[in-house]
Parts: structure tokens; sequence; C-alpha cells
């Protein structure tokens, strides 16, 4: 009977701790993403300092056809400078979030641990599952 109460808690606790892996390699991959948007703003912003203000430049439309429209500088400036803004917080957000699901993670492996130092034997049909 207590077997069978510590095999299903093993495996709810081993469904927590696939469910959070999952989230916090998704978690990771968005912070990429947002690093990757952050430097190329940061970027274009450099390019775009460089030049006088007065000048006219072509912004990119669309994604499968390119279309380019002509604007001012400061209109690109200013998208950028959002992008950078918005890359920046994104970025502090996913970091919390992080955070959180490191140390719930964390928790889940301590959970884990104190669950297999209770019951010897469980670890023992684990580990021979596993070969």
């Amino acid at each position: 009977m207590a077997d069978e109460v510590n095999k299903t808690a093993f495996l709810e606790i081993q469904g927590r701790m696939i469910e959070l892996t999952g989230k916090l390699k998704q978690v990771q991959n968005q912070m990429r993403t947002k690093e990757g948007e952050k430097k190329r703003a940061f970027l274009t912003l450099e390019e775009l300092n460089q030049l006088p203000d007065d000048t006219n430049t072509y912004k990119s439309i669309g994604m499968l056809q390119k279309l380019f429209v002509l604007e001012p500088k400061s209109v690109l400036v200013n998208e950028q400078e959002q992008k950078l803004k918005d890359s920046e917080s994104a970025i502090g957000s996913l970091q919390s979030s992080k955070e959180y699901m490191e140390k719930q993670l964390a928790e889940v492996e301590n959970n884990l641990r104190e669950l297999l130092q209770q019951d010897p034997g469980l670890a023992r049909q684990i580990m021979s599952m596993s070969v």
C-alpha cells in the first residue's frame, strides 16, 4: 500500500519536474530571442545616430515580400528606441519568471530527494527500471 502511494507520488513529482523543465527552456528561448531583438535595435540605433538629422531613410516592411518606405531618420530612431525599451522590459519580466521557475524546480527536486530517502526500495526500483 505504501509502495503504491510512493510510486504515485514519484510519478506526480516526475511529471511536475518535466513540466517545469519544459517551461524553463521555453522562457530561456524567449529570453534569447528578446536579447537578439535588443541587440539588433541597439546596433541599428548606433548606425542611425551616425547619419545627419535631415537624412531620409528607408524602412523595411513585410517579411515575405519586402517593401521599403521612405521615412525621416527621427521616425526610425524613435521606433528603434521603443524596440530597445520593449525588449529590456520583456527580458526583465522573463528573468523574473525564470528565477521563479528555477525556485520551483529546486523545490520539486528536494521533494523527490526526500521521497527517495524515505523509501530506499523505491529508489532501487527506479534504478532497476532505468538500467
